[in-house]
């Protein structure tokens, strides 16, 4: 009975889950992060091509 007890009781499982979620989520704020910051990259090289294209 004693170890039924223990074994309701004990809640690691739930703390691996939620350092799983939070990891995840990082890892989508991340990810989207890098998408906008390389898409704003895009677009300065593309205008910095434009211009040395121009100046030729």
């Amino acid at each position: 009975m004693v170890s039924l007890k223990n074994f309701l009781n004990n809640e690691d499982g739930a703390t691996a889950i939620e350092y799983g979620l939070i990891a995840a989520l990082i890892g989508v704020a991340i990810i989207t992060a890098v998408g906008m910051v390389g898409e704003s990259l895009d677009e300065v090289f593309t205008q910095v091509a434009t211009d040395l294209s121009a100046a030729n």
